[in-house]
């Protein structure tokens, strides 16, 4: 949603489609899509929900897990990814190779069946500073940036705040952060995701989305809750916003 009388534009959504599609579009005009961060749908899918989604709805996307996550994952096994033997080192991590490329190609195939602006590479804990994952971010970044997308990185394990500005400055990334946990370093548009602390249980009070309001300042925003009660706080905050 564009918000007026002055407020900055934001656009509020989940992460995921609580309570199904159809309800979902009628209430929101943005979506984070989660399935292909696990195992990526097939193209028609992408295809269906373009043409089910009202003419003005965004979709943003979390890129596949090959890409950021490693073969021991647990999330490798929640989705059922079998990885072939002896090919467990070359997954994740935005490591060099055919295997990170080919999934960035399948990411790319369905944001672009999506007609996505935003792919969100999200990072487990474990990548960590180290000098090995940021040249293994450089390449992979220097081999995608004429693709158009506008690419938001939530790092999640310890990183020294300089780096991760001077890494998104470098590379042209978004800074993705919880706003409640964090600041974003470095970025335009802004592209927050609300976890709800651990657990995701969080449910957020008027007085914190009125807090979250007044820290967006100017230029636009993206608002995703990822939280169980995500449907229900996205839509107090764009009632906020509305005034």
């Amino acid at each position: 949603m564009n918000a007026d009388k002055g407020l900055p534009r934001v656009k509020v959504g989940c992460c995921g489609f609580p309570g199904g599609r159809e309800k979902y579009f009628r209430q929101f005009k943005l979506v984070e899509v989660q399935q292909t961060f696990y195992k990526m749908p097939k193209l028609g899918t992408a295809l269906r929900w373009r043409e089910e989604a009202p003419a003005d709805f965004e979709f943003t996307l979390k890129a596949w897990q090959l890409i950021t996550h490693p073969s021991s994952s647990p999330t490798y096994r929640k989705a059922g990814l079998k990885i072939p033997p002896g090919a467990e080192e070359h997954y994740g991590f935005f490591r060099p190779g055919q295997e990170v490329l080919k999934a960035w190609e399948e990411t790319q195939r369905f944001a672009r069946a999506l007609r996505a602006r935003v792919i969100v590479f999200q990072c487990p804990a474990s990548f960590r500073e180290t000098a090995e994952n940021i040249a293994n971010m450089r390449s992979f970044f220097a081999s995608v940036r004429d693709s158009g997308f506008i690419f938001a990185w939530e790092p999640r394990g310890e990183w020294n705040k300089s780096v991760v500005q001077d890494l998104c400055a470098e590379l042209g990334l978004v800074h993705c952060v919880d706003p409640f946990e964090g600041e974003s370093l470095y970025g335009e548009p802004r592209y927050f995701r609300l976890h709800g602390g651990p657990g995701y249980r969080h449910r957020y009070s008027e007085e914190e989305l009125k807090g979250l309001k007044d820290r967006l300042g100017e230029g636009e925003s993206y608002v995703l809750f990822n939280n169980l009660n995500m449907y229900q706080d996205a839509l107090a905050f764009m009632r906020l916003l509305e005034g």
